[in-house]
């Protein structure tokens, strides 16, 4: 598709209509730019799968016109797909120190680290990337150093808010910068794209520095006792106001998890944790101290299996044991889709004897997503002509579009985009102009993109009906069967106890094969949807179950 002259393009290839993968492409003239290139987690029906990440089709095939890719925070949502679109895509990377901090460890893994065009910007600051100018403006989130983006184009200026929150106290005394949004306010905003994850709250978001009050009193009120909190690795300055509650108390702090460990590696190298010397130990060193004298923290806040708190539940990690009386706070809440994993933990950990505070008890995590108030309050700063609400389900988008309508726009200026829609502004106004191809690709393992979903079909039925095999060795010449058929069950009965339905079976594919013979039927393709389809409705009838049945000719 060629760009079209004096034409404005907006396309999102991810984070529309969904919570994660967010991904959204800027086009003037032959000008490219992409705001966020991030992940999304397999939903449950996705046997196997370990990551969804955006189809990056459209870039892939304008590689050339492509300035930059241009990050707003270090969250997986937003940065976990740059090691495989890179593979693809060779373009610099622009984001704060800290998210380029967290991707570092990225690019090594895939050793991509000397490839990849690196460059650190802050906020405040203003960059021009062909015919874009791209102002960065400090915003609150649940990571330090994130973004939002003013994006400088000859047919006006849009705005992408990345993920915030507006919070009067942050914990490093950095309030997001009002002013400017107001200033660009004034200088006429012609498009707006808002974070709309928390739309359905009314009120406000409470702020970061409120947890560390509701810290300190757990700490005071469990003197005794060995404390274990677990939250988002990501969340530096949560794991600052757990480190300060252990400081005041004087404990040590020990470090579990593999993501956690590399974030307060990184965080505390850049200068965005401040760890007092000797407050941090080895966690192998833990059994030196007793239990008043020590704070362990942990991933595993969403109940992931493979996290280490889901592991301490179920005795599974190597260093750390649960024991009776351990305080375990879990400081985040649920991602939609992950509350029963997090409900089995709380359950196994009360099991074991622990004292659990999970949200719902105490207000031990707040979010990092702008409510209904503070959304109201960037929206009448900006006054943009045209909204587009970002970042949330089909639910989320409508709510924020009926939100902006309720200050006072048009809803014909407000487009809900779905993935791969193509928004066009033009001297004459915005429509809809076609698509894009656009969707989703699997990880899995070291593949990427070669599950689709005719093998998620085929694991989908295994993990329900199970896999029968027939094997079968005939002569080559004649057509006639030597030996067989043998029948191996994986997943569909125990043969063990079910010899006589597997006799039978092999009586109905016998009987299949004689018919072959009599038929003079030697086409081995056609012998094998014989054995299939007699098998399955023989198994159906039995069982009212269909199994996967792969037949094998063997030839002699």
């Amino acid at each position: 598709m060629s760009a079209k002259k004096n034409k404005l393009r907006i396309i999102s290839l991810g984070g529309v209509g969904e919570i994660g993968k967010n991904m959204t492409v800027f086009e003037y003239n032959q000008d490219i730019i992409v705001v966020d290139c991030g992940l999304a987690f397999p939903e449950d029906e996705m046997l196997g799968i370990d990551l969804v990440i955006p189809d990056a089709t459209y870039l892939y095939k304008n590689k050339d016109r492509v300035k930059g890719i241009i990050l707003t925070h270090g969250h997986e949502d937003h940065i976990g797909a740059l090691p495989y679109i890179l593979r693809e895509l060779d373009v610099p990377l622009y984001g704060t120190k800290l998210t380029l901090g967290l991707i570092e460890n990225k690019l090594k893994e895939h050793n991509l680290n000397n490839k990849v065009v690196r460059e650190c910007i802050t906020a405040g600051q203003t960059i021009i990337l062909g015919e874009f100018k791209i102002e960065f403006i400090h915003t609150n989130h649940s990571i330090a150093d994130a973004v939002a983006v003013a994006i400088h184009t000859p047919l006006g200026i849009i705005v992408h808010s990345g993920d915030f929150k507006v919070d009067y106290t942050p914990i490093n005394g950095q309030v997001i910068d009002l002013q400017k949004f107001a200033q660009l306010g004034k200088q006429g905003v012609l498009a707006f794209l808002c974070d709309s994850t928390n739309v359905e709250r009314k009120g406000y978001t409470m702020s970061e520095s409120t947890v560390g009050a509701v810290f300190d009193e757990i700490f005071a009120e469990s003197q005794k006792q060995r404390i274990m909190v677990a939250t988002f690795a990501s969340n530096i300055h949560r794991l600052q106001q757990i480190i300060n509650a252990a400081q005041k108390f004087n404990r040590k702090v020990a470090v579990v998890g593999r993501s956690m460990v590399n974030v307060v590696k990184t965080a505390s190298e850049l200068g965005y944790l401040d760890i007092p010397v000797n407050t941090l130990i080895d966690l192998a060193e833990i059994k030196k101290f007793g239990d008043h004298e020590l704070v362990i923290i942990t991933t595993g806040s969403q109940g992931e299996p493979m996290a280490a708190l889901s592991r301490m539940a179920v005795s599974e990690h190597r260093q750390v044991d649960i024991k009776p009386g351990d305080k375990i706070i879990i400081s985040a809440s649920p991602i939609p889709g992950n509350e029963k994993y997090v409900s089995k933990v709380i359950n196994e950990l009360f099991k074991k004897g622990a004292d659990v505070i999970y949200e719902g008890l105490m207000d031990i995590h707040v979010s990092g997503h702008a409510c209904q108030e503070e959304l109201k309050l960037l929206h009448n700063l900006l006054k943009p002509k045209y909204f587009i609400p970002v970042h949330g389900e089909y639910r989320h988008l409508k709510q924020h579009a009926e939100l902006a309508q309720q200050l006072g726009m048009e809803s014909s200026n407000i487009f809900l985009l779905a993935i791969g829609d193509i928004l066009e502004f033009s001297k004459d106004g915005a429509k809809l102009n076609g698509t894009v191809p656009a969707g989703q690709v699997l990880v899995d393992g070291l593949g990427i993109g070669d599950v689709g979903n005719i093998v998620l079909r085929d694991r989908k039925h295994l993990s329900q009906d199970g896999l029968l095999v027939v094997v079968v060795t005939m002569e080559k010449e004649s057509g006639l069967v030597i030996a067989g058929p043998d029948i191996i069950s994986r997943g569909f009965v125990y043969v063990r106890e079910s010899e006589n339905l597997m006799e039978e079976a092999r009586k109905v594919v016998k009987d299949a094969l004689m018919r072959c013979e009599q038929r003079k039927i030697t086409e081995w393709s056609s012998i094998k949807a014989i054995i299939k389809d007699t098998l399955k409705d023989f198994l159906w009838q039995k069982t009212k179950r269909s199994p996967m049945i792969l037949p094998i000719i063997m030839e002699v």
